[in-house]
């Protein structure tokens, strides 16, 4: 059943994403705001598919911590699930970080370049920050929120990846809050795996933290510590013999 269900949901995405990234296309003489109003309807599809299609239901805690204030989000990231989730759900848009390599991918990637985002060349290291720098206090002016992952990529359920200063670092250059998020969705959407099974995603929104009077370093291990405490908190079976977060590596840049 799971097979066919995850069968079934494929299908799904592939048969609705081909026709909205055409009209992505058709968009694009548009304002920024149509552009995007139009591109989410296909995560908006994707997660009214996945409720529908494979029984995935998700529950949000601490909606009331969103600010109404230029702020990043800085997210836990289990899998492709929240990356088309947060777009549908937030109260501003939302500007992703990301890889210049995802622009390549068909019709995918078409609606991503057309949303005005910031796509970086990592191998550039400082000159890629600061290209994230520049283009993120002009997308805050702009009434956006900037979200990325700190661990850089999916992590595994039960697991942690290192904690990158780039958010932090942007925070405290720019003034803008950052709004840590601990999400299990890896428990129903594997990473890297079709079988998808059914199930309850909870996404949980902390307190919002101001940058002053911090260095990046100390602002990276508030969100590293807030976020990993809350995974334990919301999936405690899928770290019981994982460690107590506190355990640090040397800090990067995201």
């Amino acid at each position: 059943m799971l097979a066919l269900r995850s069968v079934a949901f494929l299908v799904f995405q592939l048969s609705t994403v081909i026709p909205v990234a055409i009209g992505c296309l058709l968009c694009a003489p548009l304002p920024l705001h149509a552009r995007y109003r139009f591109t989410i309807r296909w995560p908006r599809m994707v997660i009214w598919g996945a409720r529908t299609i494979l029984g995935i239901r998700h529950q949000v805690i601490g909606a009331e911590n969103l600010p109404d204030a230029p702020a990043i989000v800085l997210s836990k990231h289990q899998s492709s699930w929240e990356t088309l989730f947060y777009p549908t759900y937030m109260p501003r848009e939302l500007c992703y970080v990301f890889k210049r390599e995802l622009l390549f991918i068909p019709f995918f990637g078409w609606g991503i370049w057309l949303l005005d985002m910031i796509h970086i060349d990592r191998s550039r290291g400082i000159d890629a920050f600061e290209q994230v720098v520049r283009q993120g206090a002009r997308k805050l002016a702009e009434g956006r929120w900037l979200i990325m992952f700190p661990e850089g990529t999916r992590t595994r359920v039960g697991g942690q990846g290192r904690y990158k200063t780039g958010g932090p670092r942007f925070a405290v250059r720019t003034g803008a809050l950052v709004i840590p998020v601990a999400v299990n969705s890896g428990e129903c959407w594997p990473r890297k795996a079709f079988l998808k099974r059914p199930g309850l995603i909870t996404v949980s929104i902390g307190p919002p933290i101001a940058p002053e009077g911090r260095s990046p370093e100390q602002l990276n291990r508030e969100v590293e510590d807030w976020i990993e405490a809350e995974m334990r908190r919301i999936s405690p079976h899928a770290y019981a013999a994982a460690p107590a977060p506190g355990g640090r590596g040397p800090d990067r840049l995201a």
